[in-house]
């Protein structure tokens, strides 16, 4: 499945990225340049990276964000663009400032990615919501996660019932997204970029440090239950 993202400034100028959910790892040895060097492994390597230098030369994460964030590294953050997303289903629109189509399209690329910790948002990502508020984003995290749950108790598979994987599985995700902060910050002039991973990251901290108080205002909004 592709997904496609256009991007139309007020000047007339546009970007488009395809992105390939189910595309293949990165093959090294065909490669026919080099990447930038924060893209290399061990420039900012996430305290939790499972991969080894030894076998592994860049960082898959960063490596298929890199155009992204080549293209828009000296675009003020706060500029208001018109993001169109078009998938198999539907075609989601929004005239939006700069880093929440960022946000949505980076969030995409790197949950499709090759990254051993990045890649547990798959589910999420053959589901893409643009533009998702972190209500939404709870919403869907906590409802995947319970689905996945529900197979493995029909497997035979003892269920997390209680969501301390999905709270774990967060705390992972916050650490790769400090270090991927670290790594754009040493290509950016501007701050797109870096808003774009702020926001995606403080959704991922809130299901790690505040998941009690969201899933209370999930209740609330669903009535009485």
């Amino acid at each position: 499945m592709k997904v496609k993202y256009d991007f139309e400034f007020d000047g007339g100028t546009a970007l488009q990225y395809e992105v390939d959910l189910d595309r293949s790892a990165i093959d090294e040895a065909k490669l026919d340049r080099e990447a930038e060097e924060w893209v290399l492994l061990e420039h900012c390597q996430c305290t939790n990276c499972p991969l080894k230098k030894s076998g592994t030369k860049y960082c898959p994460a960063a490596f298929d964000i890199q155009k992204v964030v080549e293209d828009f590294k000296n675009q003020p953050a706060f500029q208001k663009v018109k993001v169109s997303v078009t998938t198999p289903e539907r075609v989601y629109s929004k005239r939006a400032a700069l880093e929440e189509g960022l946000r949505s399209l980076m969030g995409l690329i790197m949950a499709t990615s090759h990254c051993p910790i990045l890649s547990e948002l798959k589910p999420m990502a053959n589901h893409h919501m643009p533009f998702a508020s972190n209500d939404e984003f709870i919403l869907r995290s906590v409802s995947i996660y319970l689905l996945q749950q529900y197979f493995d108790f029909r497997n035979g598979v003892k269920p997390d019932w209680e969501l301390k994987g999905l709270v774990d599985r967060n705390k992972r995700l916050q650490l790769v997204n400090q270090a991927l902060w670290q790594r754009i910050h040493s290509a950016c002039e501007s701050d797109s970029n870096l808003k774009a991973l702020l926001s995606f990251f403080s959704m991922s901290s809130s299901v790690s440090f505040s998941l009690e108080s969201q899933l209370q205002k999930l209740k609330n909004s669903l009535g009485k239950v």
